[in-house]
């Protein structure tokens, strides 16, 4: 019998609100916090809390456990590299283990324009703030263009081609001048993946020739698949239509792969899936599965600048870059496949249990990136954030960890080590929810 979750005391028990009221006093208000859950232990799939409930964790910390929580190899491997250097400057000095990996994942990194060179950073806000300063080096221009609904960060440079939720700008501009957004190309609210591809790349070209000169313009940063914008998979085409008008005036296009890079989508990169490379690729979360690491790629033309334009103390660390070794490691070995399975699975067992529920807009992603849309009904496909919410915590109730992305959408981002079993359960505790709150 597949494990299910264990809720053995009222949510949160004593022990977790014991140490949420201590966060809550001394902890920043600004963190997000969508139900009270305390992990205490974290294994595969799943998340222990101080009082000894069990949950099924659909979230991984955010897409960033890639190979489950604790994976016994990725442990080993941070353990054996602490044992022999936890610091030594990678921008400074050279040590083995940031060498190997810079090999493996330039080797693997589909960039424009030849092999790619690599910077190493901590965060995913650190991979689009390299890939902001090189474009604007390489380019010696000075705007951007990212799109309605984009996540990229909450740093200054990366906050300004955010365009996610209001919170999360509101009282901290300026921001950087020439940055403009465009329509993202949304299949489901624009009635297809036509009609969707033609309205976010016709309102690029508006831009280009009512607002912003092309020639001003130093990158298209945008994500292959919008991750906190709501789990919206464009039409391939879209992307192909980017790389077309980067090409044609000279702009440099940025893939933001934080979220949906690092084999979540069943291959290494989401771009794969329409055969387009950027100039420049972000990448973080799942790197390390676990420890903070991001890298932005770009070909050695482009990645030219001189020593000291751009560095990082801690980017690339030893045991971060051990980790992310054996990440490579276990996904060339069993994720990537695990993935494209179970995935399938678990968007058929999804389709299968809500698909036909009338609050139920639409079901989408690709491998182990799914997004619920929830809306007020099938004709109109009006957004409803209500009930997404109360689903949120419906399902934290019944042991099952999921998030919110976009304004309406449940997101389902589990580690890459789901299994069938655990992909069923998760589906049935969400209908179970669903059913409930209906």
């Amino acid at each position: 019998m597949a494990r299910r979750p264990q809720i053995r005391t009222e949510l949160p028990g004593p022990k977790a609100k014991a140490i949420i009221d201590t966060s809550e006093y001394f902890v920043s208000s600004s963190y997000t916090r969508d139900f009270p859950l305390v992990a205490a232990e974290g294994l595969g799939n799943w998340i222990i809390d101080p009082d000894g409930n069990e949950f099924l964790d659909m979230t991984a910390g955010i897409a960033v456990t890639a190979t489950g929580h604790c994976h016994p190899e990725v442990v080993e491997a941070i353990r054996e590299q602490a044992g022999k250097l936890l610091h030594m400057s990678g921008t400074d000095f050279y040590y083995p283990v940031q060498s190997v990996l810079a090999k493996q994942l330039c080797e693997r990194a589909p960039v424009k324009g030849g092999e790619a060179r690599v910077y190493f950073g901590n965060s995913g806000a650190e991979a689009l703030e390299c890939a902001m300063k090189l474009a604007r080096w390489k380019t010696r221009r000075p705007g951007f263009i990212a799109f309605l609904n984009s996540f990229h960060g909450r740093t200054m440079g990366a906050l300004s081609l955010t365009s996610s939720k209001p919170t999360q700008r509101e009282g901290f501009g300026p921001f950087l001048a020439d940055v403009n957004h465009a329509i993202y190309p949304d299949p489901y609210q624009h009635g297809g993946a036509e009609k969707a591809t033609k309205i976010a790349l016709d309102h690029l070209d508006w831009l280009f020739s009512s607002k912003v000169p092309a020639r001003d313009v130093a990158a298209i940063v945008v994500e292959p698949i919008q991750g906190e914008g709501g789990y919206v998979v464009p039409p391939d085409a879209f992307l192909v239509g980017l790389r077309n008008l980067c090409d044609q005036h000279g702009i440099l296009l940025v893939f933001d792969e934080v979220q949906c890079g690092m084999g979540r989508t069943g291959k290494l990169w989401a771009c794969e899936y329409s055969g387009v490379k950027p100039d420049i690729l972000c990448s973080a979360k799942g790197l390390a599965s676990g420890l903070p690491l991001s890298a932005t790629f770009a070909n050695a033309d482009v990645m030219s600048w001189p020593p000291g334009a751009h560095a990082s103390t801690f980017g690339g660390n030893p045991v971060s870059s051990a980790a992310a070794v054996k990440t490579l490691e276990l996904l060339d070995r069993e994720n990537l496949a695990n993935v494209q399975r179970v995935g399938a699975h678990f968007m058929a067992k999804l389709n299968e249990l809500v698909g036909d529920h009338p609050r139920v807009g639409d079901v989408r992603g690709r491998g182990l990136m799914i997004g619920v849309e929830i809306v007020t009904d099938k004709t109109t496909r009006g957004r409803n954030p209500d009930l997404r919410n109360a689903l949120v915590g419906a399902a934290f109730e019944r042991g099952l960890l999921i998030l919110g992305a976009g304004k309406n959408t449940i997101r389902f981002c589990p580690s890459l080590v789901l299994t069938e079993d655990e992909a069923t359960v998760g589906a049935e505790i969400f209908a179970d929810s669903l059913a409930a709150l209906s």
